[in-house]
């Protein structure tokens, strides 16, 4: 699956499935084969930090 290219859609579509469908950004990044690292960094430089006790970006 390819991720949306827009940062604001990709955001969503990450918490989305960290909601509905994974326990942690660890597992999602290993079942969907995402570079967790690129990730992270793709949304932090829209100002989003990754919660490890919400399991989600904001």
């Amino acid at each position: 699956m390819e991720l949306p290219k827009d940062p604001m859609i990709l955001f969503s579509f990450i918490n989305t499935k960290l909601r509905d469908c994974y326990p942690s950004l660890d597992a999602l990044c290993e079942d969907m084969h995402i570079d967790k690292v690129e990730l992270t960094e793709t949304l932090r430089a829209i100002g989003f930090e990754y919660s490890l006790e919400y399991n989600k970006f904001w």
